[in-house]
């Protein structure tokens, strides 16, 4: 298309649709912990911590969305906790741990973990035809749900806009969705293309509902949430947040912040119908790191990227974006609705999560779980030559110089006078937002290379030449903007 203990009936029923009974249990279960779900975090190391809260607030001040609340999990573990910001507006009220944000499209992993346990059931099989489960769709009989689930099925996207257009704030139902978009000509023949649709997720939602003969949401309660013991979880997609979560945002062009409106009931569904707090989403990711909640087949076929007919790579699994990053097995989805962008992402291999949710539209979500990221792993995606480029900044900035590295030109060239307008002109601005190599040639016997610094509010060129003994013969840093 994102815990707090209230005995306000709408704060402890979090999961629509449920029978009396499983209510009822549900209040049982979820009081006794609720306002440990609403405690900071916070096991990391000060140095790591203070990075990561210089990057949400940069990344804040840099995108102008009101706020961010972030769960980070290291080795495995939830570590780390924030919110910064404000969660509403006018009045102002700081945004909290206990504060839900609707996640968006990162609900989509979440359904194909449903069809996934359905398959462990013995229910359904991914390879089975659309049509055996939800009638009367285009080529029902050859589109498959693991097509559904990868994006590779070739139904139109319902909703590939990213504002709300005036005919989706009336009610819908997932029926007439389907109706509309999914008995359309398909866009190209099942499994030959990628291309992200939400209309697939109406199709899965309604395979999960026909087969368990369960609403979805109950079915995630039962199987997921409850297990797992995510107890902020909210089907925003049903009744909307209330006033104790954070209040989404839109701006025009570059106009004032202002309250955006809401989907009508039913759009959303089972493609991007979840609300939560940052900690129960990083439970979620816990149990995908240790793979404690399916079958290790299942984890497989999740994880796994799925292929054209043609052998191409799609970059998508089932519900998840797969890609290796810095040489780990990553995990990620974005999610976006009106007034919020959230950003998921998980490295399986070492451990690593960070979950970061907005109340805004302008993005940047997926920037500062990038970026957090790069703070909990060590910088560890740098390449040898920007480490060392980096930490050569970082040493000016602080009025000091290895001159081992510096070629006798270039050593002469840093005269206490220079180190000093270094200092004093780059210490200001802090840490980086980003630093990268962006280009690189041969010049002179010399290898030349550009960097790109980035700020909030301005970026910088640095060059450098090098010798082949690794000497450097250039060190410059010049403003950009």
């Amino acid at each position: 298309m994102k815990m707090h203990l209230s005995l306000n009936p709408e704060k402890t029923l979090p999961w629509h649709k449920l029978s009396l009974l499983a209510a009822l249990l549900l209040l049982v279960v979820t009081v006794p912990g609720a306002s440990a779900q609403s405690m900071a975090v916070d096991t990391l190391p000060p140095a790591i911590t203070t990075r990561i809260d210089g990057v949400a607030r940069a990344v804040m001040a840099e995108r102008g969305f009101p706020s961010v609340s972030i769960a980070v999990v290291k080795d495995g573990k939830l570590a780390y906790t924030h919110a910064y910001g404000l969660a509403h507006i006018d009045p102002a009220l700081p945004a909290t741990l206990a504060m839900r944000y609707s996640i968006g499209s990162i609900s989509k992993q979440f359904t194909a973990a449903a069809i996934l346990i359905l398959q462990q059931q013995g229910k359904l099989r991914l390879d089975d035809p659309v049509g055996k489960y939800v009638p009367g769709l285009t080529d029902g009989d050859q589109v498959t749900i693991r097509e559904i689930l990868s994006h590779t099925s070739g139904y139109q996207d319902y909703w590939p806009e990213d504002y709300l257009m005036t005919p989706m704030e009336q009610p819908t139902t997932a029926q007439a969705i389907l109706d509309r978009w999914a008995k359309k000509p398909l866009d190209f023949p099942p499994g030959t293309q990628w291309q992200y649709s939400n209309t697939n997720y109406v199709i899965a939602g309604r395979i999960v509902e026909t087969v368990s003969g369960e609403p979805l949401m109950q079915f995630l309660g039962q199987h997921i949430f409850h297990p797992l013991g995510m107890r902020s979880v909210w089907d925003s997609d049903e009744t909307s947040l209330t006033s104790t979560d954070a209040t989404p945002y839109v701006r025009a062009a570059l106009g004032p912040l202002r309250v955006a409106p809401k989907e009508g009931r039913g759009w959303m569904f089972a493609a991007g119908e979840l609300a939560m707090t940052p900690h129960d989403l990083a439970i979620w990711d816990e149990s995908l790191i240790h793979r404690s909640l399916l079958q290790p087949e299942s984890y497989q076929e999740m994880f796994t990227e799925v292929k054209l007919k043609d052998g191409k790579g799609t970059g998508y699994g089932l519900g998840v974006e797969v890609s290796t990053r810095a040489g780990h097995l990553t995990i990620e989805h974005s999610g976006e609705v009106t007034g919020f962008v959230s950003d998921n992402l998980v490295q399986i291999e070492n451990g690593t999560a960070v979950v970061a949710l907005t109340n805004h539209m302008a993005g940047g979500a997926a920037e500062v779980a990038h970026l957090v990221a790069d703070a909990v792993n060590g910088e560890s995606n740098l390449t040898p030559v920007e480490q060392q480029t980096l930490d050569l900044y970082r040493g000016l900035q602080h009025g000091q110089l290895d001159r081992s590295l510096l070629s006798s030109n270039l050593s002469d060239y840093f005269s206490a006078q220079i180190v000093a307008d270094f200092q004093t002109s780059l210490a200001p601005l802090g840490e980086p937002l980003r630093f990268h190599q962006t280009h690189v040639e041969l010049r002179g016997g010399m290898t030349f290379r550009s960097f790109l610094i980035e700020y909030p509010t301005r970026k910088l060129s640095l060059t450098t030449y090098t010798y082949p003994d690794g000497k450097l013969e250039q060190f410059l840093v010049d403003p950009l903007q």
